[in-house]
């Protein structure tokens, strides 16, 4: 009798240590997949945008460094264009535009885009001086207009870029660019082709 109870209790812990025996082997196949699977994996990493400083956002005011920012994306975006480019061009400046100016600024960018389409006329812009006036919402960017057909630069020309904002909440939005041409008689800058920056005017 005894020795029944004890082959019993044999058996029992026999087949208790193989059961751990095989949870311990399948725990450690799957660390070992676990480990060659985020080996293999991409890894990602978020990257903060570099600044001279900390810029805040707030809906009472906009920030000098912020419009400044914006500016400059603004100035080498709508002053850079080819006809290899040109919808993304245009469909970039419409996404920044103010709504209420939105009907305008995408007519004045047509005429610019059927004109350009299928030429060989380039232009870029690079910029020497830019400045901005919060309080006004305005922003001028100083620089070289190029203009380039084919391969070939055929001008090169001092420029003066005026862009006029709209801030609502703490959203920027572009209600107009233009040339700024020389003082008139009363002394005041005039905007040539205001919307779309355009020289042929």
């Amino acid at each position: 009798m005894d020795l029944s109870i004890s082959h019993a209790q044999a058996q029992r812990l026999l087949k208790q240590r193989n059961l751990l025996a095989i949870g311990c082997a399948a725990l450690f196949g799957v660390s070992v997949l676990l480990t060659l699977t985020a080996a293999s994996r991409e890894r990602e990493v978020v990257l903060q945008p570099v600044l001279a400083r900390p810029l805040t956002l707030s809906s009472s005011h906009i920030d000098k460094d912020y419009l400044e920012l914006v500016t400059r994306d603004a100035a080498l975006l709508t002053l850079n264009r080819s006809p290899s480019n040109l919808q993304y061009w245009m469909d970039s400046i419409l996404e920044i535009t103010d709504p209420r100016t939105h009907g305008r600024m995408k007519a004045e960018l047509m005429k610019v885009f059927s004109e350009q389409n299928g030429s060989n006329v380039s232009q870029y812009f690079t910029i020497e001086k830019l400045s901005v006036d919060p309080e006004g919402l305005t922003s001028e960017v100083n620089g070289i207009l190029h203009t380039v057909v084919g391969s070939k630069e055929v001008t090169a020309e001092a420029r003066t870029f005026r862009f006029v904002w709209s801030y609502s909440g703490v959203s920027l939005k572009l209600a107009g660019f233009g040339q700024v041409t020389d003082k008139g008689a009363n002394g005041k800058d005039a905007d040539r082709n205001s919307t779309a920056g355009r020289e042929d005017a």
